[in-house]
C-alpha cells in the first residue's frame, strides 16, 4: 500500500532525466514499482450515479479506454512534464496527432501556413484532405521569415513547422516564426519528432503546440506506433474532445512501451547524436558525396540557429551522392548491416531513399521545390559502431 502522508512528486523540482523515469507514475492498490499495464476496454462503476458523474466529467476517473486509461494517462503526464506543457493528448500515430489537432482547433474557412519541407504524409493531409473540408494551406520556404509574414491571410489560424525538417534537416527559428504567428492572432505548432524534448523545447521558444510521432525517438526501438499533442490545457481539452468522439486513440500497450522508452530518451539521443556528428564529418570527406545535410556541421546553413535552440545536431543525417537515383540505389542495396526502411528514431540505423519512399506520394514539382532530389539518401543513426556504419556505406564502392 502507498503511504498517504508521502507528498506526490513535484515535477517542477526535478531535472528532465529524472522526469523521464519518474513523472506520471500512478500506482494501484498493489503498490507496483513498474508502471502497470491496464488492458481493459471499459471500467466498472459502483453505482449508476457514479457512472453518470464519470461520463459527464463531474467526477474525475476512467470511463472507457477510447479516451481514458491509466497507462495512457501516465504516458501523457510524463511527456507533458518533459516538454514543459500543461497537458498532453496521446494518439494512435504521429499523423493522427496532426489530424486531431486540426480537426479540434480549426474549421472550414480557416487557413494554415506551413513550412515547405514538412513530411510527405503531412503535406498530403493538408493539401488533399483538409482542403476538402475548406481548410486551406500555404507552403512557404522553411527558413524565410518574411515568407511566413507575407502568407498571412484574414483566416490564418495556424502556423505549422517541422524543425529539423525531414529529410533535409532544415532548421527553423522557432521564436521568429512564433512572433509572426502571434502577431497574426494564430497558433504555432511545431513537429518536434527529430529532436524530442531531450534536445529541443519548442514551448520555451514561443511555440503553442508540440506534435510528436512517438513511434520515433520516444519509443526509440522501433516497436510500436504512437503520437501525441502537447500544449496548454485549453487547447488540449479540445483535442481530447475530438479524440473521445472520433477515436484515434493510443492503445494502453503502446503507451506502456513508450513509457519505458522515455526512460532512456536522453542517453539514447546524446549517444545517437554523437554518432551522427562523427559520421557526418566522415561523409563530408568522401569523394563520392556531393553534399551533407546535418545541423551539427558548421557547413549547415542554419548551424547557428540549431546550436542556439537544440542541445545537439540530432541523429538524422542526409546526403547526396554524385549521380542520380541509380547511384543512390546502388549504395543502399550494397549495405548489409543498415536497415532499409523508412522509419527513424530506432536504436538500429536505418537508410532510405526519400524521393521514392517518405516523399514518394507528393508531386515531382513539390519534391523539387523542397530540394528532395533523386540523389538524396537519409540516414537515421542508431547505436551501432560508427566504424561499422562507415564500412557498410562503403560497400557499394567494392561492388
Amino acid at each position: 500500500m502507498s503511504n498517504p502522508d508521502r507528498e506526490p512528486l513535484d515535477i517542477t523540482a526535478y531535472e528532465p532525466e529524472t522526469l523521464a523515469v519518474r513523472a506520471g507514475i500512478q500506482r494501484s492498490q498493489f503498490g507496483e514499482h513498474g508502471e502497470a499495464l491496464f488492458l481493459t476496454s471499459s471500467f466498472v462503476f459502483d453505482t449508476a450515479a457514479e457512472a453518470a458523474a464519470r461520463f459527464s466529467g463531474a467526477q474525475p476517473g476512467n470511463v472507457y479506454a477510447r479516451f481514458t486509461n491509466p497507462t495512457v494517462t501516465m504516458m501523457q503526464e510524463r511527456l507533458a512534464a518533459l516538454e514543459g506543457a500543461e497537458a498532453c493528448v496521446a494518439t494512435s500515430s504521429g499523423m493522427s496527432a496532426i489530424l486531431s489537432m486540426v480537426m479540434a482547433l480549426l474549421k472550414s474557412g480557416d487557413h494554415i501556413i506551413a513550412s515547405r519541407g514538412i513530411f510527405g504524409s503531412t503535406q498530403q493531409l493538408f493539401s488533399t484532405y483538409f482542403e476538402k473540408f475548406g481548410v486551406t494551406t500555404t507552403l512557404v520556404d522553411a527558413t524565410d521569415i518574411e515568407a511566413y509574414r507575407a502568407a498571412v491571410q484574414p483566416g490564418t489560424k495556424l502556423f505549422f513547422i517541422e524543425t529539423p525538417s525531414n529529410p533535409l534537416t532544415e532548421v527553423i527559428d522557432i521564436q521568429a516564426v512564433a512572433d509572426v504567428a502571434h502577431a497574426a492572432g494564430a497558433l504555432l505548432a511545431v513537429d518536434n519528432c527529430f529532436c524530442s524534448p531531450a534536445l529541443q523545447k519548442p514551448l520555451e521558444l514561443g511555440a503553442d503546440i508540440i506534435i510528436h510521432s512517438a513511434t520515433k525517438y520516444l519509443d526509440g526501438q522501433g516497436r510500436v506506433l504512437g503520437g501525441a499533442v502537447c500544449g496548454r490545457k485549453a487547447e488540449m481539452d479540445e483535442v481530447l474532445r475530438f479524440l473521445r468522439t472520433a477515436g484515434p486513440t493510443l492503445s494502453p500497450f503502446n503507451a506502456w512501451v513508450i513509457l519505458k522508452g522515455l526512460e532512456t530518451l536522453s542517453i539514447r539521443m546524446q549517444a545517437q547524436s554523437a554518432n551522427a556528428l562523427e559520421l557526418a564529418h566522415w561523409l563530408e570527406r568522401q569523394p563520392w558525396v556531393a553534399r551533407v545535410f546535418y545541423p551539427g556541421l558548421e557547413s549547415h546553413p542554419q548551424h547557428a540557429v540549431a546550436m542556439r535552440q537544440q542541445k545537439t545536431g540530432g541523429a538524422v543525417v542526409a546526403f547526396e551522392v554524385k549521380g542520380g537515383r541509380e547511384e543512390a540505389w546502388k549504395l543502399i542495396d550494397a549495405t548489409r548491416m543498415l536497415s532499409i526502411t523508412a522509419n527513424l528514431g530506432d536504436t538500429k540505423t536505418t537508410i532510405t531513399h526519400p524521393a521514392t519512399t517518405t516523399h514518394g506520394r507528393i508531386a515531382q514539382a513539390a519534391r523539387d521545390a523542397s530540394g528532395i532530389h533523386e540523389s538524396l539518401i537519409r540516414l537515421a543513426i542508431g547505436l551501432e559502431s560508427v566504424a561499422d556504419m562507415k564500412r557498410d556505406l562503403s560497400r557499394w564502392l567494392d561492388a
